[in-house]
């Protein structure tokens, strides 16, 4: 199949500036970063240390970055770090940061260090997009010299932590991802698009190198009391990847720049929510960003 469909470019011709401009001046905010997002981290300075580390630079009054840390930071103790909005447009990965901010991450705080960073895509976040103003995709983008503001930046403010023991990128896949996303990313860069199969349910990403299947295994546990997990199609996969344990995919997380990949923990995972499923709301999705992380850390909690 071609991308004569798309309605910027032409088939198999990557494009150039001109159809990156026409594609940013299509974009248009959706939603509101500050209302839904700003607002509800200033909420929590009394029980954070709010840090700005950054601002993107297509309007960085609009786009300032933030990012929440314990405020009793103790060394020695181990480290966990959770980050939501990679994409933009998966918005339970936003939310759900934050409701285990509000609701659930002082119970914690005995046990971890916490950085959570809720939304690291704020343009992304109220465009609802994928990729950033300039056509990149921020997680295909942690890599040195990055060639996204979101990845570049949120690297240089994990650095100041030291290790981490435990990362939680907050992920969706959504029917969007058919119907925008994949066949725009076939289009820019002048390939045929080939439909994929959206996965009806909650699964998680592992890293190839470093799968840890109990802890994906505890994380799928805690989310079906929330949620249904995704079966594997009739290949046995989960778009395009062999299931290698209930609801458990695996990507070379640092080979392909993803964010998962950001740190050098030993227990790591991306989760992903279907928040277009008839059996899911939005606030399902939220609560299933929750459980997974509390399913991550518990089982860390009860490994050490």
């Amino acid at each position: 199949m071609n991308n004569s469909f798309y309605p910027i470019g032409q088939p198999h011709m990557p494009w150039e500036q001109k159809e990156k401009d026409q594609w940013f001046q299509q974009a248009a905010c959706k939603r509101s970063y500050s209302n839904d997002v700003i607002d509800r981290i200033g909420d929590l300075e009394s029980r954070f240390d709010v840090r700005r580390y950054g601002a993107l630079p297509i309007d960085p009054e609009r786009y300032p970055l933030f990012g929440l840390a314990t405020k009793r930071w103790k060394m020695g103790r181990p480290s966990a770090l959770i980050t939501g909005g990679v994409h933009g447009y998966e918005t339970s990965g936003v939310h759900g940061a934050l409701l285990f901010a509000e609701q659930f991450a002082e119970a914690y705080q005995e046990h971890f260090n916490l950085v959570i960073v809720p939304c690291v895509s704020p343009w992304g976040y109220e465009t609802i997009n994928r990729w950033n103003p300039n056509c990149i995709d921020p997680n295909r983008s942690f890599v040195q010299d990055s060639p996204s503001e979101e990845a570049s930046q949120l690297m240089a403010f994990i650095a100041e932590f030291g290790d981490f023991l435990v990362h939680i990128d907050l992920h969706e896949t959504t029917d969007s991802d058919e119907q925008e996303f994949r066949p725009a990313l076939a289009a820019r860069d002048g390939k045929d698009y080939e439909p994929g199969e959206i996965p009806d349910g909650f699964y998680t990403v592992g890293d190839t190198p470093n799968p840890q299947l109990e802890f994906q295994q505890a994380i799928i546990t805690s989310v079906s009391a929330v949620t249904h997990i995704a079966p594997p199609d009739a290949n046995g996969q989960i778009i395009g990847s062999k299931v290698v344990s209930d609801g458990v995919i695996l990507y070379p997380m640092k080979e392909l720049g993803l964010c998962g990949g950001m740190t050098d923990c030993l227990f790591g995972t991306t989760t992903e929510v279907y928040p277009d499923s008839p059996r899911a709301t939005p606030e399902i999705c939220n609560e299933a960003q929750v459980a997974a992380i509390r399913g991550a850390l518990d089982y860390v909690i009860n490994s050490l």
